[in-house]
This record gives structure tokens, sequence and C-alpha cells, in this order.
């Protein structure tokens, strides 16, 4: 059962009950974009060779800007604080689909769009890349699928947007 938003004499309602083929595809999003953030984190949490390699040269990349450190353990971008917020939009978004609560899985794909924004431009402007050791690009690839997928959400939930926004 998924939910979306209505009027219901003239009050704005959270959501309401609705099983449609709309509503299973916003499942779908919501299920990649959070198995996607979810298993990287072993990655993030467990300083994992990959995730060492990706922060150290993003963190070089910074040096020659003079903001060293930003990407290091301890730093604002650090791998641990970036799996918190994956973590963080990911729990959102699947409690919207256990609560029915169409802004809990817009707030998620805001969340999304943030973190993989950045992490699809480090991709493409930083000496990163977008194949990363020899894996054919395929984490460029998952954040773009993600990015897509938060967008298309948001795109999906464009009339409970309009509605809170008015």
């Amino acid at each position: 059962m998924h939910t979306d938003p209505i009027m219901t004499d003239g009050k704005f309602c959270l959501y309401k009950h609705r099983s449609t083929k709309t509503s299973k595809i916003k499942i779908a999003l919501v299920v990649y974009i959070s198995f996607v953030f979810i298993q990287s984190l072993f990655y993030k949490f467990a300083d994992a060779p990959e995730t060492q390699y990706i922060f150290a040269t993003l963190d070089a990349w910074a040096t020659g800007f003079n903001v060293s450190g930003l990407f290091l353990p301890g730093g604002i971008f650090s791998a641990k604080v970036i799996g918190s917020a994956e973590l963080v939009a990911s729990c959102v978004m699947l409690a919207s689909l256990f609560t029915g609560l169409v802004y809990l899985r817009v707030a998620g794909a805001l969340l999304s769009i943030a973190i993989i924004s950045g992490a699809i431009f480090f991709h493409l402007f930083t000496p990163l890349g977008v194949e990363v050791l020899e894996d054919g690009g395929l984490l460029f690839m998952m954040a773009c699928g993600v990015w897509l997928s938060a967008v298309s959400l948001l795109f999906m939930e464009r009339e409970f947007i309009k509605k809170i926004l008015t």
C-alpha cells in the first residue's frame, strides 16, 4: 500500500493510501537508492582500501586549493560523514514505505540528490575520474542511477511538493 497527498474538506492531508503502478515504481526507486547507499556503508565505516583510495585522492585534489583535510578522517567530508548522511537518507526513505508519509520520501530524495550530486561532481571534475580502481565505471554508474532515481521520485511527488510550497 502506498500514499499520495490529497485535499480533504479544504485541508491538506499528509497522505492517502493507494496501490498503483506508480506506487510500485516509487517503491522500487526507494529500494534502489537505499540499496546503493546501504551496501556502501561497509566500505566507508570499515575504512576499506577502496574508500581510503577515493578519499585520499579527493583530499590530495583539495590540497591544491589549500583546503587539505576535508576528505580525511575527521574532515567535514570524510567517509564516515558521507556514509552517515547516506544512512540517514536511506532510513528516511525506507520509513516512508512503512508509514506512508510522503514528506519522508521527499526529504530522503532531496538528501540523496545532495549527497550523490557531490559524488558525481568529484568523479567528473577531479583526478578521481569515472573509473575508480579499474571498476569499469560501476561506482560512477551507480551514482548516476541514484541521482536519476531521486530526481524521478521528486518528479513523481511534484503535486505534493507544490502543495507544501504554496
